[in-house]
């Protein structure tokens, strides 16, 4: 064989090793690569004390790298803070209530809150960076081990998975931008308050008053977590429909942002709007109620005292908008019968002449007759006209709604912008929503300012009735608190029957604010939103 053959045989041998050496360590790294990231997804976790709060921290591989604060049920806080391909996770897991109780009561809890949070942070970091490499190196090495079944190549793989590590970490700490502070990205509740973390551009230069904002976030959340866990156990099931109820927005936007943060913080599958939703009915505050197809989850309406025909004809224009007006529709499985508010006074100044309160009442009745609940039979006549089976009837004034008691489960109003829930002897549950707008500009007429405030109401599927509900209240313009109350449904199945003609017992009423539908019941005559209380004074919105 002469010389230059023998010299292709060198060579194409020499690159055949090559090529297997170099497919040998390509496979390693990968092996490699792929266990550090099996290692760190499900072993880089970690639970660690912060003040009064159990926080949960974890690593997962991300493309591009964040920071991400779970503050449940607000919402979630995002961050830029390095560039590294992973997340940086961090979680409320529990709130110890008697270590928040003393860091609430005593001045020098509070005073050294701050530096105690931030070693506690540090040192849960190191526990979690620990973990991650012992996960990662301990996942290559079992990875390369299946792949390869060599203890060596093992053993690289394991290496090959540190390296990761180090360089994914490296990486992290090198692009870190502390300055990402100061552009946090909001998500649920907390898009209304991000104030609540204080002041963006002076977190960056004055990081000893950010450790005193952080230090006021977690003692916020702890109060938040301590009423949390006094209520009502109530687990509704997938099945369950999910209503928000809304009334008296009085074209303030604030009141957008508060529907749509519910919207998808409790994943509501309609909202019923009580009326008001306008203050003087004229044409160009129809701009407001666009927001009304941006929503995504039909939006039923009813016409308030405020709302004029061509306010209820701006709605009907909406996108998912239902209006009712003496009509009924069915909406995700519930029916629904709407009576649209027969007057117009949108100017206080005005005065109704008449009985306003007794024509109101008899409004009620008279569309009472058309009505039925569920489980009452219908009539055997052939001549009399079919009931409307309805679940929820939708007013804007709760005298109109007394005038239903018996004939439906469950009356939804607004008008006097206090909230309250009362059950009827008949057995139907009168249920008078606040101002979800906060009054409007009326609302800063007071020394506080009107709190914005929905209910999230909980339907049985099958039995179309209501079995709890969340009262949600946020602080009015300004003020940064939200309060969120659990109440269930004694007796969702109980009977609904007309009452009888003797005088009726005194009613349950839960809620407060002036005036109360017992006194609207009694001839009371409320007919202007604008000049009843806002139910600050009388304790309704307090902060928690």
């Amino acid at each position: 064989m002469d010389s230059s053959r023998l010299r292709a045989l060198a060579h194409r041998t020499v690159d055949s090793r090559l090529a297997r050496v170099l497919a040998r360590v390509l496979a390693v790294v990968l092996a490699a690569v792929v266990g550090g990231w099996l290692g760190m997804a499900f072993g880089a976790k970690v639970d660690t004390a912060v003040g009064p709060a159990d926080i949960g921290m974890s690593l997962t591989p991300s493309w591009s790298g964040e920071t991400v604060i779970d503050v449940r049920p607000l919402g979630t806080l995002s961050f830029d803070s390095h560039n590294g391909p992973i997340r940086l996770g961090l979680t409320i897991e529990a709130v110890h209530p008697e270590v928040a109780e003393e860091i609430l009561k005593n001045p020098r809890w509070a005073d050294r809150l701050p530096t105690t949070i931030e070693a506690d942070v540090i040192s849960g970091l190191r526990s979690l960076v620990i973990r991650s490499v012992l996960f990662a190196v301990a996942a290559g090495f079992l990875t390369g081990l299946v792949a390869f079944r060599r203890l060596s190549r093992a053993a690289w793989t394991a290496a090959g998975s540190l390296a990761m590590v180090v360089i994914v970490g490296g990486v992290s700490a090198l692009t870190f931008n502390p300055r990402s502070i100061a552009e946090p990205r909001y998500t649920g509740l907390l898009t209304g308050v991000p104030s609540l973390v204080g002041d963006a551009r002076s977190i960056v230069t004055k990081f000893s008053e950010y450790r005193g904002q952080l230090a006021k976030l977690v003692t916020n959340v702890s109060q938040l977590y301590e009423a949390g866990s006094n209520l009502p156990i109530f687990d509704p099931d997938p099945d369950t429909i999910r209503v928000l109820h809304v009334s008296d927005l009085h074209i303030n936007p604030l009141g957008w942002n508060v529907i749509k943060s519910l919207k998808d913080q409790f994943k509501v599958d309609l909202i019923i709007d009580t009326g008001d939703i306008s203050d003087h009915g004229t044409k160009a505050e129809n701009e407001y109620v666009k927001e009304i197809g941006s929503l995504g989850v039909p939006y039923v309406y009813v016409r308030g005292n405020h709302d004029s025909m061509t306010t209820q004809r701006a709605v009907e224009k909406q996108k998912h908008a239902i209006v009712l007006d003496g009509t009924a529709a069915t909406v995700k499985g519930l029916s629904i019968y709407g009576i649209g508010d027969p007057r117009f006074t949108p100017d206080k100044s005005v005065q109704v002449a008449g009985d306003e309160s007794k024509s109101l009442l008899d409004l009620g009745r008279a569309n009472a007759a058309k009505l039925a609940p569920r489980e009452r039979p219908r009539s055997a006549s052939t001549s009399a006209p079919d009931k409307i089976a309805a679940d929820v009837v939708a007013v804007h004034d709760p005298t109109v709604g007394r005038g239903l008691s018996g004939y439906v489960p469950l009356v939804l109003s607004g008008h006097v912008h206090a909230r309250s829930t009362e059950l009827l002897p008949s057995g139907t549950r009168l249920m008078i929503q606040g101002s979800t707008g906060g009054a409007g500009l009326r609302g800063l007429e007071h020394d506080e300012p009107t709190p914005l405030t929905a209910s999230v109401l909980y339907f049985g599927k099958s039995s179309h009735r209501l079995e709890a509900w969340d009262d949600i209240t946020v602080g009015g313009l300004g003020e940064q608190w939200i309060q969120c109350e659990r109440h269930i449904e004694p007796d969702p199945g109980r009977t609904i029957s007309p009452e009888s003609p003797q005088a009726p017992s005194s009613p349950t009423v839960t809620g407060s604010g002036s005036p109360s539908p017992v006194a609207l019941a009694s001839g009371a005559n409320v007919p202007y939103a604008s000049e009843v209380s806002d139910g600050r004074r009388h304790g309704t919105g307090r902060k928690p």
